[in-house]
């Protein structure tokens, strides 16, 4: 068989254009393919994210489907500075009821997703992501992946059985998201404005691991959701067609009832990062999403004793509270929070060491949050009392 110098230039070309994809730098291009409409898989673990419907790669960017419907929080959790896409969705027909305290009560068949990403640093090593805190990358519908690293997509479904935790990691090439139930490490570099890099390990948590935060409830050990209740969804958020409040909006597409036709009576946390907020509100609107889900009368820290619910207070908070057992957590500090007294506060030292036998929350980061622990720090020492 001959080939002439055209053919021959032709397979060159594309044997070059192959071997710089797998250089590591620049991401492969995703090809498009037929979106796969938002659906619940009731059994079994689907062996990539794109069977679920729910986000999918197309035109370059992250897009949702159909009634798939995203959300954000007031006060998000941390997780190492990385940005979250979250979404709903539920068979048509379904509606979640409003409960003001808890999680929506969520027919079965809800899918909620969330998508952690980062944007790419100039840096030119491939591990290098930005500590960015302040832009927004999602916007019109899409979240477009020309300076972005998608890292993993955790799935929840609520099946007859309950809700089940579904873990799937995105590939170097940003073409795919395949079910990785054992967990894993990926070595990052986070950059700041200032340039200032430092290497750290991000941790996708095993479905284990998943359940040690969400299963809220240490007397029935079940899974549920942290982040839908109406104290942290009561804000506005910008859809497509304009921005209104998205309990709101839940009510108007069909996807809640029962929500108060007056949302200004509805719980509402703060946006820890609202200066127009008190200073009490926001750090305590910090504490609910990153740590209550645990430390509640029923969460899985419960015989600590401390529960850093919107509504504690007192001892019950942490004040002037001897813990019952921490080991080095403590920091050879004497009480949860001393009033006016950071430094010697044990809440402040496990917010600000990145320790595994001291940090808190325990899992799901491997940072220090500096502008929550100064957030935390600034707090306390406005807290007045004496311990003594």
């Amino acid at each position: 068989m001959q080939f002439g110098f055209a053919t021959i230039s032709a397979v060159m070309l594309a044997l070059m254009g192959a071997l710089a994809g797998c250089s590591g730098d620049s991401q492969t291009a995703a090809p498009d393919m037929p979106l796969v409409e938002a659906n619940y898989i009731a059994e079994g673990n689907p062996e990539t994210l794109r069977e679920w419907g729910q986000v999918q790669l197309s035109g370059g960017a992250l897009v949702l489907s159909g009634d798939v419907m995203p959300y954000d929080l007031n006060t998000p959790l941390f997780t190492d500075y990385a940005h979250k896409l979250r979404t709903i969705w539920m068979p048509e027909g379904a509606s979640a009821n409003y409960r003001e305290g808890e999680v929506l009560d969520f027919p079965v068949g809800t899918v909620i997703t969330k998508t952690f990403y980062y944007p790419l640093s100039e840096d030119a090593d491939d591990a290098a992501v930005l500590r960015d805190t302040s832009s927004e990358f999602f916007q019109g519908g899409k979240l477009p992946l020309d300076n972005i690293r998608l890292i993993e997509t955790r799935v929840l479904v609520l099946r007859d059985a309950g809700w089940e935790a579904i873990p799937y990691r995105w590939n170097d090439e940003q073409t795919q998201a395949s079910l990785n139930r054992i967990g894993g490490i990926i070595p990052l570099k986070l950059v700041s404005d200032d340039g200032e890099a430092a290497d750290f390990d991000y941790v996708m948590p095993n479905v284990n691991e998943c359940a040690s935060c969400h299963a809220s409830d240490s007397n029935s050990k079940a899974i549920w959701p942290i982040g839908p209740k109406a104290r942290h969804l009561n804000r506005e958020f910008t859809y497509d067609d304009g921005a209104r409040n998205q309990l709101m909006h839940l009510t108007n597409t069909g996807f809640l009832t029962g929500a108060p036709d007056d949302l200004t009576t509805a719980p509402k946390n703060a946006g820890w990062g609202d200066k127009s907020e008190t200073l009490d509100r926001r750090a305590r609107s910090y504490l609910d999403i990153n740590c209550s889900h645990c430390h509640s009368p029923i969460g899985p820290a419960d015989t600590s004793g401390l529960s850093l619910l919107p509504d504690a207070s007192g001892a019950a908070l942490g004040e002037c509270k001897v813990p019952i057992a921490a080991g080095a957590g403590t920091g050879n500090r004497r009480w949860g929070i001393r009033p006016g007294h950071p430094e010697e506060s044990i809440l402040v030292y496990r917010l600000e060491s990145d320790e595994a036998d001291k940090m808190m929350p325990e899992i799901g980061r491997s940072t220090v949050h500096e502008e929550g622990a100064a957030l935390v720090t600034d707090w306390v020492k406005s807290l007045e009392g004496d311990c003594s």
